[in-house]
């Protein structure tokens, strides 16, 4: 009889997380990462899925920051190392780490971004706008958030960056 009834109370509990999980998820707006030492928020609806690192074909006469070409559930990705990219770094990882995070599908770009750390989802409530001048930040770099930390996290559009001249451009300079 005692078995039953914690066998109840189990899934009792976890019908309540799951459902507590789905109105998290529902939150939820950004995947926050770690890219070379800045806070970077990717709009979930504009990420894929992400993926350890994976063997990659390097493609010779490419930009620094293109890593290769990697196969990520059967298709082929190029993958780009967003550190290198947005000059946050001067050379791509050579240790292995990291994670892939592939783009949605329905930007019709077959293309993962190397990250440095994943570091959970954030959504609106968690972070305020922070308003200081815009700068020099590209187009896809649009506004900034704060955390309760003080950490500060920049929004990238990961639609705008797929169409960004200097990421479509991976061949180097000869």
């Amino acid at each position: 009889m005692g078995n039953k009834v914690a066998l109840r109370e189990f899934q009792q509990r976890l019908a309540e997380r799951l459902a507590a999980a789905k109105v998290q998820a529902q939150a939820a707006r950004w995947l926050a990462v770690d890219c070379g030492g800045l806070g970077l928020l990717l709009p979930l609806q504009q990420a894929g899925e992400i993926f350890a690192p994976v063997p990659m074909t390097s493609v010779p006469y490419t930009q620094p920051w293109m890593l290769g070409v990697a196969n990520l559930r059967g298709g082929l990705h190029g993958v780009v190392d967003l550190a290198v990219f947005l000059g946050l770094r001067q050379r791509p990882r050579s240790d292995g780490g990291g994670r892939l995070v592939s783009l949605n599908h329905e930007l019709n770009i077959n293309c993962a971004l190397l990250v440095d750390r994943l570091m959970g989802l954030r959504s609106e409530d968690q972070l305020r706008r922070v308003t200081d001048d815009v700068g020099q930040r590209p187009h896809f770099a649009s506004e900034q958030r704060e955390d309760d930390q003080g950490r500060r996290w920049q929004v990238i559009d990961l639609e705008l960056l797929v169409r960004f001249e200097p990421f479509l451009n991976i061949v180097a300079a000869a």
